[in-house]
């Protein structure tokens, strides 16, 4: 299929922008060389974005005997990201440039309904006018940006969020589950290997999740429930979720011998269906003794050769590193 005009416009912006970010700065020709696209075609596009301010100039390099070339580098102002993620009735969220750069942070409480989440929104974007992405985490189930399984949150219960953001907003908007986000964050951030796979493990406010990566892809599975380990089979006729809330054990952090079993079965099946590389835990849910109990623990189900390494990491500065990576994504590939 050929490409239209339009098609071939948003590609070749792309690409230079893409470009820039990666290199930093470069000239018209060292575009040429790297996106092998022509001379003139680069010269138009780079003195249109110049023009509307998306790009600017980084000097002239030193004469090699010729006219010195002009050096471009991206103006990482010209569009800002907004991350959110919901936790029971607030919102926290971050702003950030084209560069992952932190500009501001906050969090809103009292959001109940879709009303009042929609008006929180306002209120940031009207405070900053360069937002051009919107990345939305939720604690449920999400298939193609549907929210399908969100429980206690009955105003969001098969909502197309997407759609009614991107409607409403008008600029280009991704929703994900928060475990997704969590454990996309947490391998981004620190450049894992794409061969690594990594379970991400939270028991969480709103309840337990775990987030999946194999081969550097998030694993969702055939209806996109994966992660939902509250139904997970425990202890005769009990599931996860059950045996913690019945004996109260439903808050964090991690501390009592009862509880470690429970997480260690469940670390032990991980290991036997997926066998991980690596799992991670919340740094406000465990600590270093813990992980070592649930280790043992785990080698009573599992030869212990087999266990993944044991992690600790900050979960909300994870999610809010994967939502941004989404966000981010959105930027570079917007057609302004």
């Amino acid at each position: 299929m050929e490409s239209t005009p339009k098609s071939m416009k948003k590609t070749i912006q792309v690409s230079i922008r893409k470009a820039l970010l990666e290199l930093g700065s470069a000239t018209k020709v060292e575009l040429n060389d790297y996106l092998e696209i022509s001379f003139p075609t680069i010269s138009k596009f780079l003195t249109q974005m110049e023009k509307e301010g998306e790009i600017l100039s980084a000097g002239l390099d030193n004469s090699s005997g010729g006219r010195r070339a002009k050096r471009y580098k991206y103006n990482p102002e010209h569009m800002l990201g907004l991350a959110i993620f919901l936790e029971e009735k607030d919102i926290n969220y971050i702003i950030y440039n084209c560069y992952g750069e932190l500009k501001d942070k906050g969090k809103n409480t009292g959001i109940s309904d879709l009303i009042s989440f929609t008006k929180c929104i306002q209120d940031i974007t009207s405070q900053y006018n360069k937002i051009s992405s919107l990345s939305i985490g939720v604690p449920g189930s999400v298939d193609n940006e549907r929210i399908f399984h969100i429980p206690d949150y009955e105003h969001l219960q098969n909502v197309d969020l997407k759609g009614y953001l991107e409607d409403y907003f008008s600029i280009p908007v991704v929703v994900e589950n928060d475990m997704n986000a969590a454990v996309l964050g947490y391998y981004n951030h620190l450049k894992i290997k794409e061969n690594k796979s990594l379970v991400y493990l939270y028991l969480g406010k709103n309840g337990p999740g775990a987030g999946t990566i194999v081969n550097g892809t998030v694993l969702r599975g055939s209806t996109n429930f994966s992660g939902e380990i509250s139904f997970v089979p425990q202890y005769d006729d009990k599931r996860f979720w059950q045996t913690l809330s019945e004996n109260k054990m439903n808050t964090s952090p991690v501390h009592k011998d009862y509880m470690i079993d429970v997480i260690s079965r469940l670390v032990a099946s991980f290991t036997a269906i997926i066998n991980p590389h690596m799992i991670i835990f919340c740094n406000e849910e465990v600590d270093q003794e813990i992980l070592n109990k649930i280790r043992n623990c785990s080698s009573g189900y599992i030869p212990s050769e087999h266990l993944p390494d044991l992690m600790i990491s900050d979960w909300e500065q994870d999610y809010l590193y994967g939502l941004q990576s989404l966000g981010l994504d959105l930027m570079i590939k917007k057609t302004i």
